[in-house]
């Protein structure tokens, strides 16, 4: 399949939240299992969140699409704690199209979304070690750790890396 990426929009909300879902589940219960990784997806990934990240202003919020499905999706927004460092919040693809290149081309397109930003930032699960690989080709360094990624009180400790930006 042939995969084009573009702008997410409201017509996307439930497909993104499907995949979310499956993604999540693959992803993350070997580590956290079923039941924790099912409350992240309830809390984290609804169509009330998903809609807000579509709309966030100074955020970029895209998919990959062939036409029928859609095979991976990709969130940034520039960090306000950071000047000049776009946060990647969320960059998944569908355990069934991994492998494909979707990813990288995601990543591509939203690197170069924002033009004010010197530095792109990710938080990686400390245990998704496929994640850390995936982002140190694509130019990442680890530069920091933390013991609460993606909300307080998650306990899911994390890598943050960072990759600095063409200017």
């Amino acid at each position: 399949m042939v995969y084009f990426v573009r702008t997410a929009g409201e017509e996307d909300v439930e497909k993104i939240r499907v995949l979310l879902a499956e993604t999540f589940h693959a992803t993350y219960d070997p580590f956290y299992g079923a039941d924790k990784v099912a409350q992240m997806v309830r809390s984290w990934h609804s169509a009330n969140a998903i809609r807000a990240r579509i709309q966030k202003r100074d955020g970029e919020f895209l998919v990959a699409d062939d036409g029928k499905e859609i095979g991976g999706m990709g969130f940034a927004a520039m960090y306000p704690k950071m000047a000049k460092t776009a946060m990647l919040h969320q960059l998944y693809v569908k355990p069934s199209c991994q492998n494909e290149g979707i990813g990288r081309d995601i990543f591509a397109e939203l690197e170069s979304c924002f033009p004010d930003a010197e530095i792109m930032r990710v938080e990686v699960a400390l245990e998704n070690k496929r994640a850390l690989s995936f982002y140190e080709r694509l130019g990442f360094v680890e530069v920091d750790r933390m013991a609460e990624c993606g909300a307080p009180n998650s306990g899911l400790p994390a890598v943050i890396m960072e990759k600095r930006l063409a200017v």
